[in-house]
């Protein structure tokens, strides 16, 4: 998790004194300085602040254009609103297996999950590492496809040496209280468009470009001043938070490279990790054996966590309203990975303590 302090409780003080609180076409000081500020961090022309990272999405789909009947591919080994957001777009999902080195969607997997009811590719780029996003574009080329990037958790990631979302058509990203970086709430939107922008725009608003004058259909999607005011202060401090990240992962990467049943995660020089959750893969292991190791160090007070061990298309909503599918690795990989702490809260010692408490239970 991100570290909030005095700087932030300012900066929300001094909108608390000063006002706006927020502006009625989400358009106030505080906003549009955290946006201009986003989009040179993501590499971008423009950066559109929502209320949150699901909001982002869902704006996101509208924005391309996907429409009731149409499909959205998706990763199941992911968090619920990657495939939420496709629905209240009115869109049918289709999930696609992984890759299971990176744990994102297979470009492969892909390419033959397309129909001809085939709208938009939504790759997530999962624990911090982004997704083939060459590879998934020539596939959105040739066939004429929107790419919609899930960067919830890639605050800090690069791809291809440019920033996580750069060759999407549309990143989103979350502002959550766990990630990299947050506003408490929040979400953005980054795109290279300029159609693209003005239409978020105006979905963020109701539809409005001016008060009262609605020209398509939008909705309440707006940040508030508080909100952009702490994402401010924090985006400053992003670069600090990943080095801190960075360290800790390499710490700890050194002391579980002896672990042979571990398999742990990577980066290259040009797709570098944003390390918002480290996470490690049991060779060969059992939901058993992985369920007792997450035990055992949580015993010892260290955060281990199992994340998405329940992939989306088995949950009951999905399962009963879209076709069954099989995936192999999004199963496997479901059973047998687990993160580790590496956040910047973490200390060196506390590295060596988990890394060394790890060891003694393989």
């Amino acid at each position: 998790m991100p570290k909030v302090g005095e700087e932030e409780a300012q900066a929300v003080l001094e909108v608390v004194r000063k006002g706006p609180l927020t502006n009625a076409l989400g358009q106030g000081p505080k906003v549009s300085e955290f946006e201009k500020n986003y989009a040179k961090f993501a590499g971008v022309k423009h950066a559109v602040a929502v209320s949150n990272g699901t909001i982002a999405l869902n704006a996101a789909l509208l924005a391309v254009g996907v429409k009731q009947g149409d499909e959205v591919i998706v990763p199941s080994f992911t968090f619920i609103a990657t495939a939420e957001s496709v629905v209240f777009a009115g869109a049918k999902v289709v999930f696609a297996d992984i890759d299971p080195e990176t744990y994102t969607l297979s470009p492969e997997a892909v390419e033959q999950a397309v129909t001809n009811k085939t709208r938009a590719i939504l790759p997530v780029d999962l624990y911090g590492y982004s997704a083939d996003i060459k590879s998934l574009r020539k596939i959105a080329e040739k066939y004429e496809l929107a790419i919609i990037e899930d960067a919830a958790q890639a605050h800090g990631a690069t791809y291809q040496n440019k920033p996580a979302g750069y060759f999407a058509d549309v990143a989103c990203w979350s502002l959550y209280a766990s990630k990299n970086i947050t506003t408490g709430e929040g979400g953005i939107i980054t795109t290279d468009d300029d159609k693209l922008d003005e239409t978020l725009r105006l979905i963020r608003n109701h539809g409005e470009k001016e008060k009262y004058t609605s020209i398509l259909m939008g909705n309440n999607y707006r940040m508030p001043e508080i909100e952009a005011a702490i994402g401010i202060v924090q985006l400053g401090k992003l670069s600090s938070f990943i080095a801190k990240r960075r360290q800790n992962a390499q710490q700890l990467t050194k002391i579980l490279q002896r672990a042979k049943r571990l398999k742990l995660p990577t980066e290259t020089e040009s797709n570098q990790h944003s390390w918002y959750l480290y996470t490690v893969r049991l060779i060969d292991g059992t939901e058993e054996e992985r369920n007792f190791i997450l035990k055992a160090l949580k015993q010892k007070e260290i955060g281990a966590e199992a994340y998405y061990v329940n992939p989306v298309n088995t949950m009951e909503f999905y399962r009963n309203n879209y076709s069954s599918c099989e995936l192999p690795e999004t199963t496997k990989a479901a059973k047998q990975v687990f993160s580790l702490p590496v956040h910047p809260n973490v200390t060196n010692e506390q590295i060596e303590y988990i890394g060394k408490t790890l060891l003694t239970l393989l």
